[in-house]
């Protein structure tokens, strides 16, 4: 299908997106199909990149962006145009589901995806014309007078079946788009097609790995949901990697290995100290309360119930002793639990390049995610995009090693503004659910401008408001958290995250909380972000837009 022509790619902000696209690539260059790759941060990027290509494209491959709108609607496109939709964003819209001539949905077969059923949602217009020509003149013969009195009845009686139709349809799509959730990662089913294709290659499982990591560091998916995958990811692990054991010695510098362990859940720790690590992990330091002193006398504690020296800690780890190294994880693990950390270990893969160097799959994400959204660099935004595909291919090491770099400035300055936040007491109960404000001048404010930087600061933010407060009710609360967006234009960036509980099943029904309520208070808001539940909005309709919000909530 895809051979003769021209394929325009559009592909989202996130890591997941990064990697299915990454496997893409691939596959077309298998094929030999020429494509254009463009990067869209958000719905206006989207329509723009469209208009500015129509002409000259016929096909175009969408990844984490288009499942959740009426596609057809916005961009209005002409009927030999044709959209394959990989986007891991749900609910999908009602009219990309059932729509067979242009709209293609990649989706896992066994992903339960919901659905009404299409009689409930659309029916053919009937014809409701009124028969004119039965207009009585009062001296028609009886017969004709009963039926037109039968087809008055008829008529009434279907009227109000219609009604009713309609009640029920908006009923059913209500329950159907009111949270947004999501599914299998992109670059999941992206590695299924080649799967299924036998064009599966080492290198396109490892993408696959990442794009499912960054799902579960990003907070997007249950732990049964991860569970599940990672199982399904495993076997492909071992049918891709084993390798006989007197081979193991004659590795080559060239050659990578995939391997499944239980790693534990302390971010970016091989490529920092253990301290850093522990001080940064949003686990741990919620688990901990380091942002008290009570909470530091703990985490010296902890330490020396392992027995690992204060020196032994501070120092990367790398230039740890290697007999320290070699039961680190069990001895760890060990003292966790007495401090009630029972879940410090997670399930994962990791990837050796020739000798020396090694990555877990998180080590890959946060890299990734903070290339992508980097501040220091002034300059087109697609820059940060490249490099951070750049990053995700095992011949531009330097690149990921400045990914790693970033990553840890990102996790310090998310862990400080945590901090702040909660000695400052800047988390206030709203009623029906938590509000903090970040103010202009903040360290570090610029970085949480950026979507992905804001909701990872939220989530660890309520992680630890949750482990801090005595009050039962609010424990139960969801978040909204605000950031200075645009200072010259007076805007604000908004997110919404649902409570921080066990059994949280991840649904969101901030998207069209906000949208209502900024409807309701005609805020001016613009709600460009791939994930309904971030919005950007003028800083002084802010205040209404929570009353709102409040009121609608409660």
């Amino acid at each position: 299908l895809l051979f003769l022509q021209r394929v325009l790619l559009l592909v989202a902000s996130d890591v997941d997106a990064l990697c299915a696209c990454k496997i893409l690539q691939a596959l077309f260059q298998c094929d030999h199909v020429q494509y254009t790759l463009v990067p869209v941060a958000g719905w206006q990027e989207l329509e723009t990149a469209f208009l500015e290509h129509k002409d000259q494209f016929k096909y175009f491959v969408l990844i984490n962006c288009g499942a959740n709108v009426d596609l057809l609607e916005i961009l209005q496109p002409e009927e030999d145009t044709f959209f394959f939709v990989c986007d891991s964003h749900r609910p999908i819209n009602v009219v990309n589901v059932y729509n067979d001539t242009q709209i293609k949905l990649l989706v896992k077969q066994d992903d339960d995806l919901d659905v009404p059923a299409y009689d409930d949602i659309f029916r053919d217009e009937e014809d409701e014309e009124e028969d004119s020509e039965n207009e009585s003149d009062g001296s028609e013969p009886l017969e004709k007078r009963r039926r037109f009195e039968e087809e008055v009845i008829e008529r009434t009686m279907k009227r109000r079946q219609r009604r009713e139709w309609e009640a029920r349809r908006r009923e059913i799509l209500f329950d159907y788009e009111q949270y947004e959730y999501h599914g299998t990662s992109s670059a999941m089913v992206m590695f299924d097609l080649a799967w299924i294709m036998s064009k599966d290659l080492n290198d396109m499982l490892w993408w696959a790995i990442v794009g499912l990591t960054d799902q579960w560091v990003q907070d997007k998916i249950t732990q049964m949901k991860y569970v599940t995958d990672i199982g399904i990811l495993q076997r492909h692990v071992s049918r891709h990697n084993h390798r006989n054991e007197d081979e193991e010695n004659s590795l080559s510098i060239d050659c990578m290995r995939i391997a499944f362990e239980y790693d534990l859940r302390l971010a970016l720790y091989q490529h920092w100290s253990l301290y850093e690590s522990l001080c940064n992990t949003s686990y741990t330091s919620a688990s901990l309360k380091l942002w008290s002193v009570q909470g530091q006398k703990r985490l010296q504690e902890f330490l020396a119930d392992m027995g690992l020296p204060l020196k032994q800690v501070k120092q990367k780890f790398n230039s740890m002793d290697m007999s320290l190294k070699e039961n680190l994880r069990e001895m760890i693990e060990e003292s966790a639990n007495k401090f009630g950390m029972k879940d410090l270990r997670v399930q994962t893969f990791s990837i050796h390049f020739g000798f020396k160097n090694k990555f877990s799959a998180s080590d890959i994400v946060y890299a990734t995610t903070s290339l992508m959204e980097n501040i220091e660099k002034e300059g087109p935004e697609t820059t940060n995009f490249i490099k951070a595909l750049d990053s995700l291919s095992r011949g531009n090491l330097d690149k990921l090693h400045q990914g790693l770099d970033l990553a840890k400035k990102q996790l310090r300055a998310i862990q400080q503004t945590v901090a702040s936040c909660i000695c400052t007491n800047l988390v206030i109960s709203q009623g029906p659910f938590l509000y903090c404000s970040l103010m202009e001048g903040t360290p570090d404010v610029k970085l949480f401008s950026k979507p992905v930087s804001l909701c990872l600061l939220s989530k660890y933010l309520l992680k630890s408001f949750v482990c801090s407060t005595k009050n039962k009710r609010c424990k139960l609360l969801p978040l909204v958290m605000a950031a200075p967006m645009d200072v010259e234009q007076g805007t604000v960036i908004m997110v919404g995250i649902p409570p921080e509980t066990e059994s949280s099943d991840k649904k969101n029904f901030f998207g069209r909380a906000f949208e209502k309520a900024a409807e309701s208070t005609s805020s001016r808001t613009l709600h460009n972000h791939f994930e309904m539940s971030i919005i950007e909005l003028k800083t002084e309709d802010r205040s209404k837009f929570l009353d709102a919000l409040i009121s609608l909530l409660s």
